[in-house]
């Protein structure tokens, strides 16, 4: 049995309390430390309690000398934390996105590849085995491709705090962007050439635009957009739309009603929420001599499908893996980029009132 991997948890809010719960319950993971800026005023969850303590990120690193540091604080940090992790010898786990910048985010995957350092992306939908399932529909259904995704939010309760200190680092559209312009390109396997962003300011308490809205064109004709929005004035009626057209039909991911506010956090904000896909609807465009149908629509049923724990869970048993089995990360390194390099392009156009066109 190999020894346990020693990891260091940075950042301890929603996303570094789900992975600091996987490698505490993970046996191939052993947490050496846990490291945020405040955490010695702050409440550690009961299975986390008794692990050390620490608010530099510098000393953390010389006192506990991890194998893996993995990092879950404000997408600001990301890539300085990230570089520096790597060339203290550290494989890293990130959650999304890779940096708040494309100089930023090449900076990080040149480290990783000169250190040859594992580098892990938090993208939580590509260990979903529903929309694994629903890329894999969606391929079918021949070019171009037609996409269409969203996820607003609605803040009230701790989502309230916590989306507009989000606002700090980034928009809307980049923060959770990421993660479904990189089903797009998955699902098209093409090179995005075109992008286009608008976006609005409803919220006097955030300084900056706190919905948006990105069109993204690709080489081999497909499109695709992209919405989200955070603030305590944002609709719940069609906070999640999801899925793809193409030529012989359709593939989309049937969400269940939505549900009622709560005291603590409104529907469209539980974190639970934003990758549960309820069911998959499949529709053929296939009609016969009279111009009807000729099947019926298809549901795959997904109510066996892991939550947003097991989904952590996911992540850090491929981040062990890769570290154990030296997988090449390459491919999914690149896709960070990729992925980044549209909503930030997304934002770009947002200020500046026009198409960017992609190298």
């Amino acid at each position: 049995m190999p020894d346990p991997v020693r990891v260091l948890v940075v950042g301890l809010g929603t996303m570094g309390r789900s992975h600091a719960s996987a490698y505490h319950r993970n046996p191939g993971f052993e947490i050496v430390g846990l490291m945020s800026r405040s955490i010695l005023s702050s409440a550690i969850p009961e299975e986390l309690q008794g692990y050390p303590l620490f608010e530099d990120f510098d000393v953390a690193i010389a006192k506990t000398r991890p194998d893996a540091v993995s990092i879950n604080s404000w997408p600001n940090t990301h890539a300085d934390y990230a570089i520096r992790a790597m060339e203290a010898g550290a494989h890293v786990f990130m959650e999304k996105p890779i940096a708040t910048t494309l100089a930023d985010a090449e900076r990080v995957v040149a480290t990783a590849r000169a250190t040859n350092r594992k580098l892990v992306l938090g993208y939580i939908l590509r260990v979903h085995p529903s929309w694994i399932k629903f890329i894999e529909l969606g391929r079918t259904l021949g070019k171009p491709l037609v996409m269409r995704l969203n996820l607003n939010q609605q803040s009230n309760g701790p989502a309230w705090t916590w989306h507009k200190n989000l606002m700090d680092s980034l928009l809307p559209i980049v923060d959770c962007g990421v993660h479904y312009v990189d089903v797009m390109c998955q699902l098209t396997g093409a090179r995005p050439v075109r992008v286009h962003g608008i976006g609005a300011a409803l919220w006097a308490d955030a300084a900056r635009p706190n919905y948006g809205h990105l069109h993204v064109t690709f080489d081999d004709g497909s499109v695709g957009w992209y919405e989200a929005g955070w603030g305590p004035m944002m609709s719940e009626v069609a906070y999640f739309v999801k899925d793809v057209i193409g030529p012989k039909g359709a593939v989309s991911i049937v969400p269940a009603a939505p549900g009622d506010r709560t005291d603590d956090v409104s529907a469209s904000a539980d974190i639970d929420r934003h990758t549960k896909t309820d069911r998959i609807q499949f529709h053929s465009a296939e009609v016969g001599p009279d111009k009807n149908f000729t099947t019926a629509d298809t549901f795959f049923s997904t109510e066996d499908e892991p939550d947003h724990q097991d989904l952590c869970d996911r992540e850090q048993a491929l981040f062990l893996k890769a570290i154990r089995e030296d997988i090449d990360l390459e491919p999914s390194m690149q896709a960070a980029i990729d992925s980044l390099r549209i909503v930030l392009a997304a934002e770009q156009s947002m200020a500046k009132g026009r198409v960017i066109e992609l190298d």
